[in-house]
């Protein structure tokens, strides 16, 4: 396990590695899960090691509001946050593509700041990341009008798996736009006859 946890986490030490494969415990989660919610104390913090997560806010209209993705050699900086305050989670965390995790036990968390160099780093690097993805996404509800909202919405998903293709129903962006799919099923339609998306059942090619 030490050779592909580097090679996820490459810029971590050799001695780090080690102490999260001895303290760290690997779990696998199935599409679908829901990790973190709302409310709920978080007693680790998780590394992503394969897979794909989805972190949002949840209405209480049941709407969702996306703030961003986890993918492998990544961490979620808000549950880092909470974990080291003690605090509730005001995020929803679930699984969109079978994860296997890295669960690091919250009393370590302190510990390895002060004692490994590599993970104080990388902490900080998951905290300004992650602030500058949240902005983005103000920035993108605040000043964009609905339809370039969809365009950044899909570029963000492309980017996130790096292909072209999109697998989510009209009524999934809809949920996660917070608008309804009468609207997003009207904006595909415009951009398809753009050129900038080909429309297939329950998935979205973008073409630019």
């Amino acid at each position: 396990m030490q050779h592909s946890l580097k090679t996820i986490f490459p810029n971590f030490s050799n001695e780090l590695v080690a102490t999260i494969e001895e303290n760290g415990s690997l779990q696998d989660f199935k599409a679908g899960t829901i990790l973190m919610r709302t409310g709920q104390y978080i007693k680790n913090t998780v590394l992503i090691i394969k897979g794909k997560i989805k972190i949002y806010r949840e209405g209480e209209d049941g709407g969702e509001f996306l703030m961003y993705y986890l993918q492998p050699g990544q961490a979620c900086a808000i549950s880092m946050i909470c974990t080291a305050k003690s605090e509730k989670s005001q995020i929803m965390a679930k699984v969109v593509e079978d994860v296997t995790v890295m669960m690091i036990p919250l009393q370590l968390m302190d510990k390895w700041m002060m004692e490994h160099r590599s993970w104080y780093e990388f902490v900080i690097e998951t905290y300004r990341s992650r602030f500058e993805e949240v902005l983005e996404v103000v920035d993108n509800i605040a000043f964009r009008s609905m339809d370039e909202r969809l365009e950044f919405y899909l570029k963000r998903h492309s980017d996130a798996c790096g292909c072209s293709e999109v697998n989510l129903s009209h009524q999934e962006i809809a949920t996660e736009l917070n608008t309804s799919r009468e609207v997003v099923s009207r904006l595909l339609k415009k951009m398809e006859q753009r050129g900038l998306v080909k429309l297939n059942r329950n998935q979205i090619e973008l073409l630019k």
